[in-house]
């Protein structure tokens, strides 16, 4: 799987970063997923190759506007281009009114069927390539990550682990093996546990704002990415003794490395954070204070920046 960029910036755009929007391509064909969808997302995509015919689905993090602001205007492009596939929009309470709202006081009228999945109840949601899981974050209103699963990997059971634990056989067994988790004699029992890939499935998450990295721990088994923002250096928060609900550099890389996450891509940062590496604050200092914590693969995403995720679950910058 591909991620692209659309903006990286935190609260405001700046004359270099627009303010959010992230990309997730599906590894064949020109399917891609958009989460988050910040004022001007559908100008950024317009300096990619991505189709806003070929979207599958936009996920919103949280409700504040540097996150949702632009949706309309790629729904209503969208309807002037012609689509007429159905689109899922994932996001929290209030967005659906929001979007319904505008539709009738700005005559918006789409070619084309929305249905809206409120991520409140953390649903879990299958589309042909891959399965999206939701995770409830930690911010200043109700946020949440999405983790992206590759499905068309065709994975065996580990049937010698399957009876070495004393799981009977059943129908338990079938769900095992489509990716689902199951409850047997009220014991979780995660499908990941048991299942044999001849090729690892790719796994990315992409988390929205948040002040709890390790609210990610259980879903981050297996991943191959995590994309989360660093609005700050931990300096900066301990100055003004207040986060605001973000995460600073250190606490992301420091959750990252215990995770065992291989690559790390940070994003969403404070405009006060310069390019010129020689003036104070610069963003050199986010990638600095990460880098004394992680040891993986760590990139500072840049808009229009795309990643490539190798069969190897390495991450490439093209």
């Amino acid at each position: 799987m591909n991620i692209v960029f659309l903006g990286t910036s935190a609260g405001v755009p700046t004359k270099t970063r627009n303010v959010t929007g992230i990309a997730v391509r599906e590894e064949r064909g020109n399917g891609w997923y958009l989460v988050d969808c910040g004022e001007g997302a559908q100008h950024q995509i317009l300096h990619t190759n991505l189709s806003i015919n070929a979207l599958q689905a936009i996920f919103i993090t949280h409700i504040h506007g540097d996150h949702c602001y632009g949706l309309p205007g790629i729904l209503a492009s969208a309807a002037m281009n012609g689509r007429k596939a159905p689109l899922k929009i994932m996001a929290p309470s209030g967005v659906k009114e929001w979007v319904e709202a505008t539709q009738q006081h700005t005559q918006l009228y789409l070619s084309y069927d929305i249905e809206f999945i409120c991520t409140d109840d953390l649903p879990s949601v299958e589309f042909r390539k891959v399965r999206v899981e939701t995770v409830a974050l930690s911010h200043r209103v109700p946020s949440y990550a999405y983790c992206f699963t590759e499905k068309d990997i065709n994975p065996r059971l580990d049937v010698e682990k399957l009876e070495r634990h004393n799981i009977p056989r059943g129908p338990h067994w079938g769900q095992l093996q489509k990716g689902q988790d199951v409850e047997l004699n009220g014991k979780l029992i995660h499908c990941e546990d048991y299942l044999l890939y001849d090729k690892n499935p790719q796994k990315i998450i992409v988390a929205g704002d948040n002040d709890q990295p390790e609210l990610l721990a259980q879903i981050s088994h297996g991943a191959s990415v995590l994309v989360h923002e660093a609005t700050y250096t931990k300096d900066i928060v301990e100055k003004s003794g207040n986060s605001y609900g973000h995460s600073y550099a250190e606490l992301v890389a420091t959750f990252a490395q215990q995770a065992n996450i291989p690559n790390l891509v940070l994003t969403h940062f404070s405009p006060r954070y310069q390019a010129n590496p020689n003036l104070s604050p610069s963003i050199a200092d986010i990638y600095q204070e990460a880098k004394a914590h992680y040891s993986g693969n760590l990139f500072l995403a840049n808009d229009l920046d795309e990643y490539q995720l190798n069969k190897s679950n390495e991450l490439k910058k093209l």
